[in-house]
């Protein structure tokens, strides 16, 4: 997607609202108005929030030059209005971005006496050339990946003002106030899983309601998350990786949905509850990543500028992959833009896996590791010899015990239920421990669940041992 830098710039000052909202220990509400008029080419931007109110220091990362953009697109001002709880005053002021002196972006305004009301909020203005259209398809974009991430106590709208010979028209082209079932205390990771949920059910938001044709339940879809975390000893600060990802299976296909499904993942990145850019760091870890272990093939990774694309290799026709990488500090008491730490491949791949594992972990039988697939293979022909072996012997307690293991009634002694039997526990056995991570994994069970046998040569050798050490 080509976004402009005027549009990079609305949505990076939306996504500060959205943290001062967040950081507010009440209910908000924050309001985009796109405004135009017949008499100028002009659009006021206005974003406001009754968030915790706004520090200054938000706006020292807006660097946003004559190259980046142009005079005729806008002229480089910010009006700004904010005061905070303990504030008596609501402060006005100008900030002049293009100002190269920093001390003279920033002018001071007369303010307002709150009178001994107590509230907090902002309002940041800004008056550009450009589209309405143009503006609205990137906000209304941004509005919705932010809901992935289901901040709780925000409810936010975009609405479009248009002047024209009639007077103004409203258009109020998004709003959510949804009740939400997720409590207030519920895990980050939790409403990563749900919005990301819930994503993929409208595909990719480009709808407003599940697409019944493809999914008739959310039993369809089977979701992993992980969290992984690094400690930055210098800050104090606990960096976390989260990661969640979505399979969905449709049973069948069908023509009548534009959501076909295909062998392309989309991977969302977020970063200190907000959206943003592919990391270097990301791409390798996606890369790296051995995902043959899980039954998948990569193609390719490649960065699309706002999410990654992995292309995968042999991928089922019935399946659709999706997933969300959210990067944050544990400190919940952070100003957007404090911290520039940006995640290690390790952390993302670390997150990544734990995803995985908790898929294979919750779905018996799914993502097996291309070994396991080719042992499975094997089963039927397996289990038809242990099944001869056991109906051809003479010895009929030999028999019955076998039987009895296999957990079979005795009117059910026949070669097909016998084979059946055994085919089923040996595939049992591979799925169960390929669920397990690779430096987890023991031997097989064992294929009877019976009594371990006892004695000084069933011994439990570490790795590297010399396993043909006779004991002490």
């Amino acid at each position: 997607m080509n976004v402009s830098s005027i549009q990079k710039l609305c949505t990076h000052l939306i996504s500060s609202a959205f943290q001062r909202c967040r950081l507010s220990k009440d209910l908000c509400r924050l309001s985009v108005v796109l405004e135009s008029s017949p008499t100028t080419p002009m659009i006021r931007v206005s974003i406001s929030d009754t968030g915790i109110g706004s520090c200054l220091e938000e706006f020292q990362d807006l660097k946003y030059t004559r190259e980046g953009i142009g005079t005729e697109k806008w002229d480089g001002l910010l009006s700004v209005i904010t005061t905070r709880i303990s504030d008596n005053e609501i402060y006005h002021y100008h900030l002049n971005l293009r100002e190269s002196v920093s001390a003279r972006r920033l002018t001071r305004l007369p303010s307002n006496p709150k009178n001994g009301a107590k509230f907090s909020g902002t309002e940041v203005c800004l008056s550009i050339s450009d589209t309405v259209d143009s503006l609205l398809a990137e906000i209304n974009h941004f509005f919705q990946k932010m809901l992935i991430l289901k901040i709780p106590n925000v409810a936010a709208e975009l609405v479009i003002e248009r002047g024209d010979v009639l007077g103004l028209q409203c258009e109020n082209v998004f709003l959510t106030n949804e009740c939400s079932s997720l409590r207030f205390s519920t895990s980050n990771v939790e409403r990563l899983k749900s919005g990301l949920e819930e994503y993929v059910l409208k595909h990719g938001n480009s709808i407003n309601i599940k697409c019944d044709s493809c999914f008739c339940s959310r039993e369809q879809l089977k979701i992993g998350t992980g969290v992984a975390c690094s400690l930055e000893s210098h800050r104090n600060s606990e960096l976390l990786m989260e990661a969640v990802i979505v399979i969905s299976e449709v049973s069948e296909l069908t023509t009548s949905c534009f959501r076909s499904c295909s062998n392309k993942t989309e991977v969302l990145h977020f970063k200190d509850f907000s959206p943003c850019s592919v990391s270097q760091a990301s791409l390798k870890a996606l890369t790296s990543i051995d995902w043959r272990n899980y039954g998948l093939t990569l193609g390719s990774v490649v960065d699309q500028g706002d999410h990654a694309l992995i292309e995968w290799e042999s991928l089922p026709p019935y399946l659709h992959i999706d997933m969300a990488l959210h990067c944050y500090h544990k400190q919940v008491m952070i100003l957007p833009g404090k911290y520039k730490t940006q995640p290690d491949r390790h952390l993302i791949r670390k997150a990544v896996k734990l995803a995985l594992d908790d898929l294979k972990e919750r779905h018996t039988g799914f993502l097996l590791s291309a070994h396991a697939v080719k042992i499975c293979s094997y089963a039927p022909d397996l289990a038809s010899t242990i099944a001869g072996l056991i109906l051809s012997s003479n010895d009929s307690d030999f028999q019955s015990e076998c039987i009895s293991l296999l957990g079979i009634q005795s009117q059910e002694i026949v070669g097909e239920a016998i084979e059946d039997c055994i085919e089923k526990k040996i595939i049992s056995v591979i799925e169960s421990n390929d669920q397990k991570p690779e430096k987890c994994k023991e031997a097989a069970l064992f294929l009877f669940e019976d009594d371990c046998p006892q004695g000084p040569y069933f011994e439990v050798y570490e790795e590297g041992e010399d396993v043909f050490s006779s004991p002490d």
